[in-house]
């Protein structure tokens, strides 16, 4: 699927009319309508916001992931990566690699944790 048709799929599953979503998103009825036949992409602050009103990631929106999963940064922002040693150094990969790794311990921590209180 394209951008475009991403975002129609999105707005249509949801029962959305272009408009509502226009406003929202703040642009203009007809700007939304270019996006969703590709005649126009959405500068990346439009995508990003595009991308938080349907809760989904601006990676589902671009294609690279058919994972239309709420963003990862949501889902993870308890965690505090500033200052961690090593963290900034890794690439981007090994970052999200790691986010990802830590976000499993986290809620094998929360199951064990309520288990504990159960007892």
């Amino acid at each position: 699927m394209t951008l475009g048709e991403r975002i129609k799929y999105l707005r249509e599953k949801n029962g959305y009319a272009q408009k509502f979503v226009a406003e929202k998103i703040g642009v203009r009825n007809n700007t939304l309508s270019s996006y969703e036949s590709d005649k126009r992409q959405p500068d990346y602050d439009t995508l990003q916001k595009i991308a938080d009103f349907f809760e989904v990631s601006v990676d589902y929106l671009l294609g690279r992931t058919d994972d239309p999963s709420p963003k990862e940064d949501k889902k993870m922002n308890l965690f505090f990566y500033d200052g961690l040693e090593g963290y900034d150094d890794l690439t981007p990969e090994e970052q999200k690699a790691f986010r990802e790794h830590m976000y499993e311990e986290a809620k094998q921590a929360i199951e064990l944790v309520k288990k504990l209180k159960k007892k």
